[in-house]
C-alpha cells in the first residue's frame, strides 16, 4: 500500500488538510472555512474550539485511512493568540488574530523599548505580533492572569494549539515563536528581559522546538512539522540557498527572503525571522515583508460590498476595463505593514471621479496587491543590497493570471508559478517527510519543483513610474488617520 504525507494549514480565513505523494503532488485536499468575529472596528478573533473542529473535519474528508500516512505536518496563521486552560483543553477567551489592532495603545506605552525589541526579537514593536496581544488578555480578562502565573492557562500560537490536540504536548516550533517579540532572535529561547518588559509569564510558554521534529502521534501517526504559513511556503518554494526569494498570496502576501545561518537586521521597515530548523542543524534566519490586506481585500469587496458573488470574478470584472481609470485603493483596514509599520492608517480609495465604474474598482483592488509587493521589494533590494532577479509566487491568488501580470509589470522582473502553487501546505509536509524519513534530503525537494507559468513585464518605464507615484500619493492619504 503506498505512503502518502498530509499536512494542515490553518489558514486566517479557512483550515485545510493536503496530502502528498514521493513526487509532492496533490493526493486529496479537504477545506472548511471557519468564522471571522468583528466585536468593534479594528479588532478581529477567532473561536479556536471552532477551528479546532474544522480541522478535526477536513482531516476526516482529506484522509481515508491513517494507515496510509507517513507523517502529518502543521503550518498555521502565525500572531494569532490563543489561551487555553490546562485542565480542559478549552480555550478561555477568543483567538485575537494577527490583523487586529486593539493593542495599540498598549504598544505606544511600550515605545521606549523599541530597539531592545529590535536587537533581541529582531521585529519592531506593533500591533502584530503574540507579545502585546497575550499582555492585553491577561490585563483585560479578571483573574486570567493569576491563573498563568500559576500555568493553569496556556499560551500558544495556532501551531501549539493543534499539537496540543492533536498530541498532548505544549510546543511550538522556532519560527512560530520568532513572531511573538518574546524569543531571543539569536538564542532561539524565550528571552526573560522581552517576558518582563511585556508582563508576560514564562509558565504560561511553550517549548520551543525545531520546525522538524516528531513532537508526538495522532492515532500512530506521527506529527512531525510545525512552520508559520510563510515560513513553510518559503520551504516549499525549495528557497534553501541565501538570496532565494519567494511571495505568498492569500489573506495577506509575504515576501520572504532566505539569508543563511546569520540573522540580518533590516533598515528599510523589514522584519527579521527564523526562516526554518530541520532537527538538530543550525536554524535558517530570512528577511521578510509582511502586507496585511491582499486576498482579504477581494473576499471584503465580496461579502462587504457584493460587487461581485465569488473571489474567482474579481478577474473577469477586472478585465472590463483597460486600466484603472485614476483609481488606487489602499487597503490599510488595520493599519500598514511593511515597509510602514503605520497602525494610525485607515483605508482609501483616492481619484474617485464619475467616469470611474466597478471594473476600475476591480482593476485598482488587483493592483493595490501588486504595489504593495513594489514597496516591499525595494525595501528588501536596499537590505540585501542586491536586486531581485525574478519572483516565486505561490497561494491562492496566483490562480489570477491578470493579478500575475500585474505583478511582473509592477515590478518589472518575471513572476514564476510553480506547478503546485499551494506551498504552503507543500512546505509542512516536505519538513514532516523530513523529520520521518520519507524525503531523504533537502536535494530530493528541490528535485520537485517545476515552473508551471511565467509571466514577463509589458508595459514602459514611464508608465510603471507614473502609477508607482500616484500610488504613493494614495498612501499618503491613508496616514493619520485613526487617533484611537
Amino acid at each position: 500500500m503506498p505512503q502518502y504525507v498530509a499536512a494542515i494549514d490553518q489558514g486566517t480565513t479557512s483550515s485545510r488538510c493536503m496530502v502528498f505523494d514521493q513526487a509532492g503532488r496533490i493526493v486529496s485536499v479537504a477545506q472548511r472555512e471557519h468564522r471571522q468575529i468583528f466585536p468593534r472596528p479594528g479588532w478581529v478573533e477567532h473561536d479556536a474550539a471552532e477551528i479546532w473542529q474544522a480541522v478535526q473535519d477536513v482531516m476526516r474528508q482529506a484522509v481515508d485511512d491513517f494507515g496510509q500516512i507517513a507523517a502529518l505536518g502543521i503550518t498555521n496563521q502565525r500572531e494569532t493568540t490563543v489561551l487555553w486552560d490546562r485542565a480542559t483543553g478549552e480555550p478561555v477567551t477568543n483567538a485575537i488574530v494577527w490583523q487586529d489592532t486593539r493593542t495599540d495603545a498598549l504598544v505606544r506605552g511600550l515605545a521606549g523599548h523599541e530597539q531592545l525589541f529590535r536587537q533581541k526579537a529582531g521585529l519592531p514593536l506593533t500591533t502584530y505580533f503574540s507579545g502585546p496581544k497575550i499582555r492585553w488578555l491577561l490585563e483585560e480578562t479578571p483573574g486570567l492572569r493569576e491563573r498563568a502565573e500559576r500555568g493553569e492557562v496556556l499560551f500558544g500560537t495556532m501551531d501549539s494549539w493543534l499539537i496540543w490536540k492533536l498530541t498532548g504536548r505544549h510546543v511550538t516550533d522556532v519560527t512560530n515563536a520568532s513572531r511573538t517579540l518574546l524569543m531571543n532572535i539569536h538564542t532561539l529561547a524565550w528571552d526573560d528581559d522581552l517576558l518582563d518588559v511585556l508582563g508576560v509569564p514564562r509558565a504560561m510558554l511553550p517549548e520551543i522546538r525545531p520546525s522538524a521534529e516528531i513532537y508526538g502521534h495522532f492515532e500512530k501517526v506521527p506529527v512531525a512539522a510545525a512552520l508559520g504559513d510563510q515560513q513553510a511556503a518559503l520551504f516549499g518554494q525549495t528557497c534553501f540557498a541565501p538570496g532565494e526569494t519567494k511571495s505568498t498570496y492569500g489573506s495577506g502576501s509575504f515576501l520572504l527572503m532566505n539569508t543563511g545561518a546569520e540573522p540580518v537586521t533590516s533598515k528599510h521597515g523589514l522584519l527579521t525571522t527564523v526562516g526554518y530548523q530541520i532537527g538538530d542543524a543550525p536554524a535558517t534566519y530570512a528577511l521578510e515583508g509582511a502586507i496585511a490586506v491582499t486576498g482579504s481585500l477581494v473576499q471584503w469587496l465580496r461579502d462587504n460590498l457584493g460587487l461581485i458573488s465569488s473571489a474567482a470574478e474579481i478577474e473577469t470584472l477586472a478585465r472590463t476595463v483597460e486600466d484603472n481609470g485614476g483609481c488606487y485603493f489602499v487597503p490599510a483596514f488595520s493599519g500598514l505593514f511593511a515597509p510602514h509599520w503605520r497602525s494610525d492608517a485607515r483605508g482609501v480609495i483616492a481619484g474617485l471621479t464619475g467616469f470611474v465604474t466597478k471594473g476600475h474598482i476591480a482593476r485598482a483592488v488587483l493592483e493595490a496587491t501588486a504595489w504593495q509587493t513594489r514597496e516591499v521589494v525595494d525595501a528588501m533590494n536596499a537590505d540585501a543590497g542586491i536586486a531581485l532577479t525574478s519572483l516565486r509566487a505561490d497561494g491562492g491568488m496566483t490562480a489570477n493570471n491578470l493579478l500575475m501580470q500585474t505583478l511582473a509589470d509592477v515590478l518589472d522582473v518575471p513572476v514564476v508559478r510553480p506547478m503546485v502553487a499551494e506551498t504552503t501546505c507543500l512546505g509542512a509536509a516536505y519538513a514532516a517527510g523530513l523529520a520521518t524519513g520519507y524525503w531523504p534530503d533537502t536535494g530530493a525537494l528541490r528535485a520537485n519543483w517545476h515552473k508551471a507559468a511565467e509571466w514577463r513585464p509589458r508595459i514602459t518605464t514611464e508608465a510603471r513610474d507614473r502609477e508607482y507615484a500616484n500610488w504613493r500619493k494614495a498612501v499618503e492619504r491613508t496616514l493619520d488617520w485613526s487617533t484611537t
